[in-house]
């Protein structure tokens, strides 16, 4: 693919990164700065030096008393938290690799990843424990188990999560925290408390640093395997293209688990030697405080986010001059939405495009000319082309088909299973391509958009239906917060359009209007003809809609 004439000015589209570990730039960082503060989490503070501290008092612990060897895999199941960061960084210090799981993942999810990964030792939160605790014994050996409030020291005004004020459950009366020596379950405080120290820190580049598993809209979550420098090179070139600095204030409201959080914020913020200023869980209006109170500079954040942060009632009241960046991806940002926020944060959205299977962003949009609903260019060392799924033929300008992609950040295969990896890739012109299984195409200057995923088309009495673009028009309707599109079984048509609809708080629109309306602004075809409002759209933890479940849920509906 030939380079977009908007490409960054100044910027290499080759990015050098040095033979080093996702470790090393904590050290690099806690040398540098070692007064810095590195976290903010509700009002309370920790400084590079203690990151490290703990960080190398936990890799000795993992190393000594959970028995946790070389390449290793670690499960780390917790919300945000200065804890997450701790335990990440702690996994690769002891040489191991990080399987970050979904603390919305319920007992069996957890059981797959555990039994699928064979991971021995797991560092989760203690709403998570009674998840992991029947593991205990079968696939697991050891759980190391934190209460994030133990890292809020000092009274703030801060609206705090329930998980941190509620009473927990009193789990060193159970058996697991005593019954055996080491213990299968230890207190975090305890396992830091021990400084032990680890032994030499060996990881190479070329060494298995992160397992990521996938959402499982597919089929079951599989692990997505990535070495130290395929998230070395994300972070790198993000930093350079985002032209991020150790001064940066990073606000970490997504999740850490995603590669989105993991690579845009927390890795980031590690790199730079930036403070991070970190959310436990999702809140609005508690953004916006931290945004006045910190003068948070950058912030990676999926649409579903920026809408509930647009809809704070007394936004306006809050000083947010100082953000300097937002972007993020997952879900095309609504056209309407994003000319709000640009005109109250004075700053376009930067969209971008990634996968787990590319540990974060192979595209994002040029930050000084971003166009909206668009996945942006290929960034360093990355090459793009939109294919004919079937052929592979490469197509032309504006031509919709599958999006491939080459470069360092691809993983190198799916944990467990050689023929998945096989039929991940494809051979286009010489050259090994990922296959993302999702549809778009490139327009004249270099900037890819996002179509529909490969699988999810509707076929209406012969007629191809994208939902996605259904989706966006949609959300052009004032009534409209969110819509899913999914097929519905028509007897007449074989399959017909159904929209799930979220309205605005204080809207209201029948079905009815809103099936004319869209007759209205789209070919009568594509136009929907069920309407079934709800009042949420289930979701990932990423935020991602999982329209599988909704298609599932309309698949057991017989219509006449």
């Amino acid at each position: 693919m030939k380079n977009s004439p908007y490409w960054p000015d100044g910027l290499s589209h080759h990015l050098p990164l040095p033979r080093t570990s996702l470790y090393d730039n904590l050290q690099a960082s806690a040398t540098r700065y070692p007064g810095k503060t590195a976290i903010h989490f509700y009002g309370s503070a920790m400084s590079y030096a203690q990151l490290r501290k703990e960080v190398d008092a936990l890799a000795g612990f993992l190393q000594h008393q959970c028995g946790v060897a070389c390449a290793d895999r670690v499960a780390l199941y917790m919300q945000n938290s200065p804890q997450y960061v701790i335990g990440y960084f702690a996994i690769l210090r002891a040489n191991a690799v990080v399987v970050p799981v979904n603390p919305m993942n319920t007992a069996a999810e957890l059981r797959h990843i555990i039994e699928d990964c064979g991971a021995k030792v797991a560092l989760l939160g203690e709403e998570l424990f009674k998840n992991a605790r029947p593991l205990l014994g079968e696939a697991l050996d050891h759980t190391i188990v934190a209460r994030y409030a133990d890292y809020i020291d000092e009274a703030t005004d801060l609206p705090l999560p329930a998980m941190l004020t509620e009473v927990a459950p009193d789990l060193d009366a159970r058996p697991e925290f005593s019954a055996t020596v080491p213990p299968k379950a230890v207190r975090w405080h305890v396992a830091i408390g021990a400084a032990q120290q680890p032994s030499a820190n060996v990881a190479s580049p070329e060494d298995l640093a992160v397992i990521p598993y996938t959402s499982g809209t597919t089929g079951a979550p599989k692990g997505c395997m990535h070495t130290h420098r395929a998230a070395n090179h994300v972070v790198a070139a993000s930093v350079q293209w985002c032209h991020l600095s150790s001064d940066s204030i990073v606000l970490c409201s997504m999740p850490m688990f995603h590669v989105t959080g993991m690579q845009h914020t927390m890795n980031l913020a590690i790199f730079l030697g930036a403070t991070m200023v970190v959310m436990t869980r999702w809140d609005g209006r508690c953004a916006a405080q931290l945004i006045e109170r910190y003068r948070i500079t950058y912030w990676s954040a999926i649409s579903t986010m920026m809408i509930d942060f647009m809809s704070v009632p007394d936004l306006d009241r809050f000083d947010l001059s100082s953000i300097e960046i937002v972007g993020g991806g997952g879900a095309a940002m609504p056209k309407a939405l994003a000319q709000r926020m640009a005109a109250r944060l004075a700053v376009p959205y930067v969209e971008g495009y990634g996968l787990s299977e590319t540990i974060g962003a192979t595209h994002l949009n040029p930050p000084q000319r971003c166009k909206q609903q668009c996945l942006g260019i290929p960034i360093q060392d990355t090459d793009s082309i939109v294919v004919d799924p079937t052929t592979f033929e490469v197509l032309d300008t504006r031509s919709t088909g599958e999006i491939l992609v080459s470069g360092p950040q691809v993983f190198t295969g799916y944990w467990g299973r050689p023929e998945a990896t096989r039929d991940a890739f494809v051979e286009v012109s010489g050259k090994h391509y990922l296959r993302t299984g999702d549809l778009g195409y490139i327009d004249e200057e270099g900037y890819f958009f996002f179509v529909d995923r490969l699988k999810r088309m509707i076929n209406a009495s012969g007629y191809k239906v994208r939902p996605a673009e259904v989706e966006t028009v949609l959300f052009e309707h004032p009534a409209i917060q969110e819509a899913c599109v999914v097929a519905a079984r028509d007897a007449r048509r074989g399959e017909t359009v159904k929209a799930f609809v979220v309205l605005r708080a204080g809207a209201d629109a029948s079905a009815q209007q809103i099936i004319a309306w869209a007759h209205d602004h789209m070919a009568s075809y594509k136009a929907p003809t069920i309407v079934e409002f709800i009042s949420t759209l289930p979701r990932t933890g990423s935020g991602k809609v999982q329209w599988r479940l909704l298609q599932e849920r309309e698949d057991g509906c017989l219509r006449p």
